[in-house]
């Protein structure tokens, strides 16, 4: 019985460009025409044990293989490596690239064509990628304005841009494509955003006309002792709404929102809790149970 071909420790998980490993001795066309390799781009494969086909991290890197010179990991791409995951699972990879580059159309891969100065390219996690200022900028002037806030409220979340940052070079760039549309972005923005539900909630919200509004307010008791933080509070009536995310269905974090949310009604408070589809597909009455609560609690008289 003969024995597996031995992989070369560096061709074992990371996708490589075939022409390399066949001129570095490596490999050659005959064995990545085998079981054991995956292509993936022209010229570009992976050992099989490092192929995932949702794996969009893998993607990216095949993908910089093949980028021309001057160009960059973008958009959402850029994005998810910044930390924000914005994609769905069978999402391209978004390239910039500049006006005068040229790269082949593939099905894996979303080309856009911009201006591109050095200053707005960096590399991360070895790949070659815009800046975190660029693709916040770049995503917050592509629509839908609840798509661009999302992504804008996501990395600013991350902490990888801020945004007195990201105001000032967009102000710089006001003759740009889509500044009209990042500019009421960035009047909405919210930092402490903790996920993209949570802001189109709080979209849906403050274009109801229910704002101002509290992000990740901290409630105190009476004594001024920490109850519990709220997604968005109208702390002056003591009403919250918070998004439920599937990890609130998990046994041991029920068990905690139940004693948290006993005492934040035991503080005085009104907490009001959606899901993915009230805000997506019954924004409507979402937003009038909102409402009611409100009218409820400034009618009423306050507790002492």
């Amino acid at each position: 019985m003969s024995s597996p071909a031995r992989v070369p420790r560096r061709l074992s998980f990371l996708p490589f460009r075939g022409s390399s490993a066949v001129a570095e001795g490596q490999l050659t066309w005959a064995m990545m025409r085998g079981p054991a390799w995956r292509r993936l781009l022209p010229d570009v494969y992976v050992h099989r044990d490092g192929y995932r086909a949702d794996d969009h991290r893998m993607w990216c890197e095949a993908v910089a293989l093949r980028l021309p010179p001057g160009a960059a990991v973008a958009g959402r791409s850029a994005a998810y490596l910044w930390g924000a995951d914005l994609l769905d699972l069978t999402a391209p990879v978004t390239v910039l690239l500049p006006r005068t580059a040229r790269m082949r159309p593939h099905p894996r891969v979303r080309i856009v064509r911009s201006v591109l100065p050095d200053t707005d390219r960096t590399r991360f996690a070895g790949l070659p990628v815009t800046t975190a200022l660029r693709t916040a900028f770049d995503l917050g002037r592509q629509p839908a304005r609840t798509d661009a806030l999302v992504a804008v409220d996501a990395l600013l979340n991350r902490r990888v841009v801020k945004l007195t940052d990201l105001r000032a070079y967009a102000a710089a760039r006001s003759g740009w494509p889509g500044t009209r549309l990042l500019r009421e972005v960035l009047a909405l923005a919210e930092p402490l955003s903790e996920s993209p539900m949570e802001t189109r909630l709080r979209l849906l919200l403050l274009d109801a006309g229910l704002g101002p509004l509290v992000a990740q307010h901290d409630v105190l008791d009476a004594r001024g002792r920490f109850v519990g933080r709220v997604d968005l509070a109208w702390p002056a009536r003591r009403v919250a709404v918070e998004y439920d995310g599937d990890h609130h269905r998990e046994r041991t974090h029920f068990r905690q929102d139940v004693a948290r949310l006993n005492a934040l009604r035991a503080a005085g408070w009104l907490v009001l809790r959606f899901t993915a589809d009230d805000v997506l597909r019954h924004p409507r009455a979402t937003v009038a149970l909102v409402r009611q609560a409100l009218a409820e609690r400034a009618a009423a008289p306050r507790r002492h």
